[in-house]
């Protein structure tokens, strides 16, 4: 059964902060593979004129991902998450996110389509630091993949 098409613009309440610490930043680096210093190395951030740790490019993914949880997880929408496989993820950042921030997402569904009897769905996650400011925005696309037949 296809999505509903009227929760195109959709918008879920923000997230709870979540706030970003050195050693979380250091340990996504590390699982990654990425040796930047500036995601493990205070000084070396600072050098590069960070004011501490920036957490690497994909980091934000397992906050805004979360947060598209909500929306995945509305009854009223009706997303069979067993169904569900992530298709895409892109992210347009106006800074890095920092060490000591402490982050909210609020998710929005901007397009839902049926594609070959798959739902898809596109959710931007829109990231602000505590004081309001835009951090980042993600667009996660899912597809919901069609029921087998019996």
């Amino acid at each position: 059964m296809a999505l509903d098409q009227s929760f195109v613009g959709r918008s879920y309440p923000p997230t709870e902060p979540y706030e970003v610490g050195r050693e979380k930043i250091r340990e996504f680096a590390e699982a990654v593979g990425d040796p930047n210093p500036a995601y493990t190395d205070p000084e070396a951030a600072k050098a590069l004129g960070h004011t501490d740790l920036i957490a690497p490019p994909t980091f934000v993914f397992a906050i805004t991902f979360k947060a598209a949880g909500d929306v995945v997880a509305d009854p009223q929408l009706g997303l069979d998450y067993s169904r569900v496989v992530h298709r895409d993820q892109k992210f347009a950042f106006s800074r890095p996110v920092r060490a000591g921030d402490r982050l909210t997402v609020t998710s929005t569904i901007v397009e839902i389509k049926s594609l070959a009897g798959n739902d898809v769905i596109d959710v931007r996650g829109d990231v602000h630091d505590e004081a309001g400011e835009h951090v980042v925005t993600a667009w996660t696309k899912l597809v919901a993949r069609a029921a087998e037949e019996a």
